[in-house]
């Protein structure tokens, strides 16, 4: 169900969903939390699919603030969406004009639920300090996108300047599987220490930085990156080791190969995560992410960047081959079906 409210007042607002949890039955009880989302309206449809998508993992009151032309008398256009619209949630989408344009805080108290956490999610450009932002203050968790900005190695620098605990970024949960791959390979015979490590990434991949970085901190090993084609993300991560290197290698964007001395070589889902997937992960999690703050601020700081291409380093033998990763994941492939 979808009513819209041109012209409206948060208090209308308000007292029209006392009506339709009357109408439509009691749709608040199970809500969780609130997620205040700020967007242009360009991104807000990307935005509005990815949040009630996420929010069937956890059921939420998704109000979503879309700043429009400051010229003009204050007005709220607004839209509110239950039931199959809104995914397990309810959610309320208001444009602000005129003055109202800078004021969304004042617009969004009124309607965030009692006595439940708050968590600000700038999907596109946000804030340079999101934690002093009127929107971000009165958040426990504040979510932003290094990736969509136009030079995502300075949005980090501007994260790691301005961090306060709560902030978090989905460049680092997209790489979520990449670390959990890593540890359990780390933690295989033969145990060895890590003395030097190359990741193969994008430079508009923030991710990149990012693991590498927590490579860096966590194993105090030296780190560099070597750049792959726009748009490809992160490619591969040798970590080297006396015995032999552990390649974990992502040719495309679904399957990885994961080698090893003295382990068989094993194919793997690593699938590139999806915008709603790391939205419910930062909805799962409301406490401060330690880990990612000490990256952040510390771990990136450690990592090289010489002027080399992934093509580079693996003619000199310095990194995997992502052709030879699709050769192996055919080989493992056909392996286990003739074991079958």
């Amino acid at each position: 169900m979808i009513i819209d409210l041109p012209g409206t007042s948060t208090s209308d607002i308000g007292r029209k969903l006392v009506t339709l949890r009357g109408d439509v039955g009691a749709m608040a009880l199970g809500r969780v939390l609130t997620l205040v989302v700020v967007v242009d309206s360009e991104h807000l449809d990307v935005a509005m699919t990815a949040a009630t998508d996420a929010s069937r993992q956890h059921p939420s009151r998704i109000i979503a603030l879309v700043p429009e032309s400051r010229r003009g008398n204050p007005r709220l256009d607004a839209q509110i969406r239950v039931g199959g619209d809104a995914g397990a949630s309810e959610v309320v989408i208001v444009h602000l004009y005129g003055g109202l344009a800078d004021h969304g805080r004042s617009v969004a108290l009124p309607l965030l639920l009692a006595d439940s956490p708050v968590l600000a999610w700038w999907p596109h450009l946000a804030p340079a300090d999101v934690a002093r932002d009127p929107i971000g203050a009165m958040a426990q968790r504040r979510v932003t996108d290094a990736a969509a900005a136009e030079v995502p190695r300075e949005a980090l620098a501007q994260r790691a300047a301005s961090y306060a605990p709560g902030d978090t970024d989905l460049a680092w949960t997209r790489i979520t599987r990449w670390r959990g791959l890593l540890a359990a390979a780390l933690e295989q015979p033969p145990f060895e220490p890590i003395t030097s490590g190359v990741v193969a990434g994008a430079p508009d991949s923030p991710s990149t930085e990012l693991l590498a970085g927590w490579l860096a901190y966590s194993l105090r090993a030296p780190m560099r990156i070597v750049k792959t084609a726009p748009g490809t993300g992160i490619t591969s991560v040798r970590l080297e080791r006396r015995s032999g290197p552990i390649d974990l290698v992502r040719p495309g964007d679904t399957v990885a190969t994961l080698s090893q001395t003295g382990q068989p070589d094993r194919r793997i889902s690593l699938a590139r995560r999806t915008l709603p997937e790391c939205l419910a992960d930062e909805l799962r999690h409301l406490d401060a992410d330690e880990v990612y703050a000490t990256v952040l601020r510390k771990g990136i700081d450690l990592v090289s960047h010489p002027e080399t291409t992934q093509a580079e380093a693996i003619r000199v033998g310095e990194a995997p081959s992502p052709e030879e990763s699709r050769r192996l994941a055919r080989r493992i492939t056909r392996r286990q079906r003739e074991a079958t």
